[in-house]
């Protein structure tokens, strides 16, 4: 995966060769090289205010790395398969990670406490995002379902059927 910082002026790669790199976007230059991994590095996104990285591996870890020392804040355990991806709350407080082990699970970012566990799929789970507001999360599986939670209350609110394969992705609209 690849994601460019909130101000554009940074990108976050994730690729099979283990580490994660934070680029330069003007110039191509690589700034960091986030390693410490037991496996590959599926995916790389930025807190919304550019200040951290989050990657999700093949080792069932997540990690959080401060973009200026490129030193790793925290590693997230709790899963026990490959992590597919993990993103931050609009606020940064929080982190959603999807993974092969089945539930995608609701973190502190601060801290690395598990908040939530979001369960109930027949599949892994492959993709997590927050809505605008925070206030909910989105889940895509492999069970060719996707499932709206309350980032409150751990609940499934919604469970949206319709596809007949994996899902890979779902995200909100900004409005």
């Amino acid at each position: 995966s690849a994601a460019f910082s909130p101000d554009g002026k940074k990108v976050v790669t994730a690729s099979m060769d283990r580490p994660a790199q934070l680029w330069d976007a003007a110039s191509g230059k690589c700034l960091h090289t986030f390693e410490g991994y037991g496996g590959n590095v599926l995916f790389g996104a930025f807190s919304p205010d550019g200040k951290q990285v989050v990657t999700a591996s093949t080792a069932g870890t997540t990690k959080l790395w401060d973009v200026a020392s490129g030193e790793c804040s925290h590693t997230i355990q709790g899963h026990r398969g490959c992590v597919f991806s993990a993103a931050f709350s609009p606020d940064g407080k929080k982190v959603v990670t999807a993974s092969m082990d089945r539930p995608a699970q609701l973190w502190d970012a601060a801290s690395g406490k598990c908040l939530h566990t979001f369960e109930g799929y027949g599949g892994n789970v492959l993709f997590g995002a927050f809505s605008p507001d925070g206030k909910q999360v989105v889940t895509a599986s492999t069970a060719g379902t996707t499932k709206l939670w309350d980032v409150a209350s751990g609940e499934c609110s919604h469970t949206i059927q319709g596809h007949r394969g994996c899902v890979f992705s779902a995200a909100f609209s900004p409005d």
